[in-house]
């Protein structure tokens, strides 16, 4: 009753906040013009000939390290679902080739798109820096107007989701800088000084783009201006032209929101995190999101690596999927496989996050950010086809529906049929992703997003017995193509999100999102489970039919809103974010049987036997509801000195009903889950860090003397260090974590069929991530993790058994080179090499899945907007088995494939 009471306050909150918004929006921007207002001319602009003499020299761009500070959107972030998303530049909201080359459009037009605004600090100043799209002459006009600098660039346009640039007080001396579209083909950039005008210094960076050098004039007293006098006048100086070169595609993501939900440099988060960008996506050809996550040494298990998503991190399977942020329950519910079609990026959060997002298991979540609308006019298309007859048509659409860019859309679409390595295996998807972005106001945008896949998939469980594939038979082995299902199995799926995120900024320090998420999905089909060993004649082996009565539907509902607010108390910086959110998850029906379906010859099998005799009958519906309330506190204590304080308190409540017996039991549970880490920075480039955090799950049932489960707990030690190379193009993260869990169940030694939460299981490791740019053109991304995962408290698991799922060793590492020079310009390549030691099945050790190694391969040729790839992977055709969780079921890899790619912007 009191979920629902909250959920019923929490929309009537959101309809006021929706109405009331456009009238704060519109006060606000009254009150920043007033506030804009400039005062006397007190310095003389350079001329051209000093801007070109300094533009000869790379040393002013080199002389000290840089703190970057991303362009904020709506506080400093783009939001994604309702989590803010760092704005990178164009390379990571495009698909390759972006950068290098510009659209159709945009060449006819000339109008340059500036996709990113930095502000890095230096000994003298700023650096301002606009980050454009592709390589193009800017022409610059500067003035000054009393304190102001102005400078407008007829030839760009400001591309942030949320509009304008500003920010207040950057350096001492300097007073607000702005950047903001003066109409549509005109981009103005102003900076005021606090006593007199700022001293400017025009630079072009090949790796970055147009570098504004701000040092602050010597302050002046200010003389009031009497009537006799005349006010100062408008000094102009001539068109300046500069070549600006784009910044190079780069694996490395320096923000994040996934593990504060505000926009935080990674190297200011004490956690681990790895984020992969849409160009790892595009140069590995990855089609699935077990195939992304390889790269961060997150492992898949499950039935198939086709069918579902099911991965272990840190020794701990888990299925924290999100998307944009908000728990994806579709994910839980089936976790049914997931396309890159619409994927901007993937973030992984390692370790417990219920801080943040509630009940979860504690190995880590990982969150699928989506592809965002872009206010400049792109069309991409592109075609795969593969082995086993895969094919996939695609196209990318973006751009802006009104002439001020106020209403932007982005729409993909996909169609894929294929067939697979297993025997008798098909597919057809029809997947379409519309995005409409509206911004209301200066300080307000509203989102909506959508998805829909409607998904056909013949034959179902692929797993094989152990006995026929990683262990002894007399017989020999069955190949990997081996189905032992029914040829009639197979599942018709139809599922679809519906969103909207709103956004809306009261001054430059505070903001609110809220967002929200329906999600649905409807299955219907047949499914033949396999037992997990052989018989006694090493020939064949059991089978179940799960059959599918009606329909089993999802459906779920999630909404999360925040405020985040900026204060100072003293000396010490805060960064405040409180919050809450609410979910409701039901599953209406569930109606299916289970019937015997007989014995079959693993290597020689006959399909088509008759069914035999009903085993057993479900016939339920469930409903779950949950309630965050939240807290975090970003504190700055000094410039390199950073603390991250953050507690919740969680309420879920359960309730199953039982259609065949007509009984209703609920259950409901509480939690507290706190995080403590803190930040020490050496030096600029090094962050030292320490964290303590807990995650919790709730456990449905009753030990025998009907007491309820208490929810399983998770808690972690990590420390580690996280630095930046190169001058930051490479980011490199070291942690060393120990991650319990406890109130695990294990059997109760007095009451046999009973439970009780004695068991505990505990994960140590050390983790290496590397990603980003060694050499122009040269882009890596790595990972290393030793993992040493046991079972430390239980009545039936020997104590030190080594946990499923949980290899001790994994290692990844991925790089590409492009030549960007000379007549092999535009060509490039890419290697991968990935290494999984041993693996036990399940928790009793029975035996362990071999060690395997796999390598990769691509080879590519960009030239204007076309672009044509082939990807290879596992070239050498390594045979390897994957194992299916805490179950002696293995499940064999994928073989030798090769996929074609053929891309054209325009």
């Amino acid at each position: 009753m009191r979920l629902n009471i909250l959920f019923a306050a929490s929309t009537l909150l959101i309809a006021v906040f929706s109405i009331t918004v456009a009238d704060s929006a519109n006060a606000e921007q009254l009150l920043s013009e007033k506030s804009n207002a400039s005062g006397e001319v007190r310095s003389k602009i350079h001329l051209l000939s000093e801007v070109q003499a300094q533009k000869t020299s790379a040393t002013y761009l080199l002389r000290t390290p840089r703190n970057q500070n991303f362009v904020p959107q709506l506080n400093g972030s783009r939001y994604n679902g309702g989590n803010p998303t760092p704005v990178r530049s164009s390379r990571e909201t495009r698909p390759r080739g972006w950068l290098r080359n510009a659209l159709p459009r945009q060449v006819t037009s000339n109008v340059v798109s500036v996709t990113n605004v930095k502000v890095n600090t230096t000994d003298k100043g700023i650096e301002l820096i606009l980050i454009t799209a592709n390589s193009v002459k800017l022409q610059v006009s500067p003035k000054k107007e009393g304190n102001s600098y102005i400078a407008d660039i007829p030839n760009a346009q400001l591309q942030l989701a949320s509009g304008d640039f500003r920010q207040e007080k950057p350096f001492s001396g300097i007073a607000l800088v702005t950047v903001a579209n003066v109409d549509a083909s005109t981009l103005r950039v102003t900076v005021v000084g606090e006593t007199s005008t700022p001293v400017i210094k025009l630079f072009d960076s090949q790796t970055e783009g147009l570098v504004f050098g701000v040092t602050p004039a010597a302050s002046t007293v200010q003389q009031p201006i009497t009537p006799e006098q005349k006010p100062p006048t408008e000094e102009k100086q001539p068109p300046i032209e500069l070549e600006v070169t784009a910044p190079p595609d780069t694996y490395r993501v320096p923000n994040t929101s996934i593990g504060t939900k505000t926009d935080t440099p990674l190297r200011d988060i004490p956690q681990s995190i790895q984020v992969i960008p849409r160009q790892v996506i595009e140069d590995q050809g990855a089609q699935n999101l077990s195939d992304v996550l390889q790269n961060v040494g997150v492992l898949q298990y499950g039935p198939s690596s086709r069918i579902v998503d099911n991965f272990t991190i840190r020794g701990f399977n888990t299925r924290n999927t999100y998307r944009n942020g908000l728990l994806d329950r579709l994910g839980t519910f089936g976790n049914l496989k997931i396309s890159t079609t619409n994927t901007e990026r993937i973030e992984v959060l390692r370790g417990p996050a219920s801080v943040l997002y509630g009940q979860v298991t504690p190995g880590g979540i990982i969150n699928v950010v989506t592809k965002q609308p872009l206010s400049q006019p792109y069309y991409a298309t592109d075609f795969t086809a593969g082995s086993y007859q895969f094919y996939q048509p695609a196209f990318d659409f973006s751009g802006s529906l009104t002439k001020d860019a106020s209403l932007l859309y982005r729409l993909n679409a996909s169609y894929r049929t294929s067939e697979d390595f297993t025997d008798f295996y098909n597919e057809e998807r029809y997947f379409i992703a519309p995005v409409i972005s509206w911004r209301i106001g200066e300080n307000t945008k509203l989102t909506f997003d959508s998805e829909y896949l409607n998904l056909k998939q013949s034959t179902s469980d692929t797993t094989q017995p152990p006995g026929a594939t990683v262990l002894p038979n007399p017989n020999g082995k069955i190949p990997r193509s081996r189905y032992l299902g029914e040829l009639n199995d197979g599942y018709n799926q139809e599922f679809g999100r519906l969103s909207y995120n709103l956004e809306h900024r009261f001054s430059e320090n505070w903001s609110i999102s809220n967002s929200f998420q329906y999600a649905f999905i409807n299955l219907t089909g047949s499914a033949s489970l396999i037992s997990s060993s052989l018989n006694p004649d090493n020939r064949t082996v059991s089978r179940i039919k799960n059959i599918y009565l009606d329909p089993v539907s999802d459906n779920n509902y999630t909404t999360d809103t925040h405020v985040v607010g900026k204060f100072k108390t003293g000396s010490i910086a805060h960064q405040l974010l409180f919050g809450f959110d609410l979910l409701r998850e039901i599953n209406p029906k569930f109606d299916t049987i289970q019937r015997d379906a007989g014995l079959i010859d693993v290597f020689n099998p006959v399909y088509g036997q008759p069914l035999g005799s009903i085993l057993r009958r479900f016939d339920f519906k469930t409903k779950n509801d949950a309630l965050g309330i939240y807290i975090q506190d970003q504190v700055s204590i000094a410039n390199n000195l950073k603390l991250l304080l953050g507690g919740r308190y969680d309420f879920v409540d359960s309730e199953f009903t039982n259609f065949l017996n007509s009984t209703t039991t609920s259950q409901s549970d509480s939690a507290f889950s706190p995080r403590v880490g803190i930040v020490y920075q050496p030096i600029e480039p090094v962050s030292l860090y320490a964290s303590y955090s807990r995650s919790f799950e709730q456990v449905i049932g009753t030990a025998f003397d009907n007491s309820l489960f208490k929810p399983r707990r998770g808690t972690q030690y990590e420390v580690g260090v996280k630095t930046d190379l190169f001058d930051k193009k490479l980011s490199a993260t070291l942690a060393l974590y120990e991650l319990t869990l406890t109130n695990v169940l294990t059997a109760d030694p007095i009451n046999p069929g009973f439970s009780v939460q004695t068991g505990e299981q505990r994960s140590r490791g050390v983790e290496l991530s590397v990603a980003g740019e060694i050499l122009p053109g040269w882009n890596v991304i790595g990972f290393y993790g030793y993992t040493n995962g046991e079972v430390t408290s239980d009545n039936r698991i020997p104590v030190g058994n080594q946990l499923p799922t949980a290899p001790e060793h994994i290692a990844s590492l991925w790089t590409t080179y492009t030549i960007s020079k000379g007549d092999l310009k535009g060509f490039g390549g890419g290697i991968g090499l990935d290494y999984v030691s041993e693996t036990v099945a399940d928790l009793a050790n029975s035996f362990r899945l071999p060690s395997y190694f796999i390598t990769n391969a691509a080879l590519y040729y960009q030239k204007n907007n076309f672009n044509v790839g082939v990807n290879f992977k596992n070239l050498f055709d390594t045979v390897y088995y994957q194992p299916f969780g805490n179950d002696t079921r293995v499940v064999p890899g994928r073989p030798f494939t090769a996929e074609l790619t053929v891309k054209w912007e325009f």
